[in-house]
């Protein structure tokens, strides 16, 4: 039988992990579903492709602007300067957001790859052509993108790291629970080591390592 200190030491601390596991659970949980189906789609990508929708725009940098890019560098990673840029948002719609482009002699490149599809644009040094060509793959690439963290940005990045410490702290939370209970529930243990056995044994047996 339990003494009182102790009786009061599991309850504070029973407490403390109900409302981390919760709290935990709650940030988590939109992104555990969107991360789970996301999953899902993944492993299924080549059975779920989407349409991919191309777009080419095209245009021509005023006098002015194309003076301004002449003056610009000759070669290397640079950003555009900021009236250009401005002009070609605008434009052709290419969002270019202080991304660097590739500079020669010729022609400035800027790549502009995002989460469900690609774009770029591409600027003649001489006459101020202009070509802008943006591929969107859908809803369902965007997600997979997403998951994935691909060209999704800083601010996406840092919500993935908010996010994963949430879960460690949701199955870390849960799995001290699961301890304090696992006296009344003679199956926590073997359910616990199965999630782990399971996917060992398939990774040893099925997977080409």
């Amino acid at each position: 039988m339990k003494t009182a200190p102790a009786q009061q030491s599991r309850s504070f601390w029973l407490k403390q992990l109900h409302q981390w596991h919760w709290i935990s659970a709650a940030l988590s949980l939109v992104g555990m579903l969107l991360f789970a189906v996301t999953g899902f789609t993944l492993n299924h990508a080549g059975q779920i492709e989407g349409q991919p929708k191309v777009v080419d725009r095209k245009a021509t940098l005023p006098a002015d602007l194309l003076a301004q890019l002449a003056r610009g560098p000759a070669e290397g990673k640079h950003p555009l300067p900021i009236r250009v840029e401005t002009w070609l948002d605008r434009t052709v719609d290419a969002d270019i957001a202080r991304r660097e482009g590739e500079w020669s002699q010729e022609e400035v490149y800027v790549a502009l790859a995002r989460p469900g599809g690609d774009a770029w644009i591409s600027i003649d040094r001489a006459t101020g052509a202009v070509e802008h060509e943006k591929t969107t793959r859908g809803a369902i690439s965007l997600l997979n993108d997403l998951h994935k963290g691909r060209n999704a940005g800083k601010a996406w990045g840092w919500f993935i790291d908010v996010f994963a410490g949430a879960c460690v702290v949701f199955a870390v939370t849960g799995l001290i629970l699961l301890q304090f209970h696992a006296r009344a529930r003679p199956l926590t243990w073997p359910l616990v080591v199965g999630g782990l056995v399971i996917p060992l044994l398939l990774v040893i047996l099925f997977v080409h390592l």
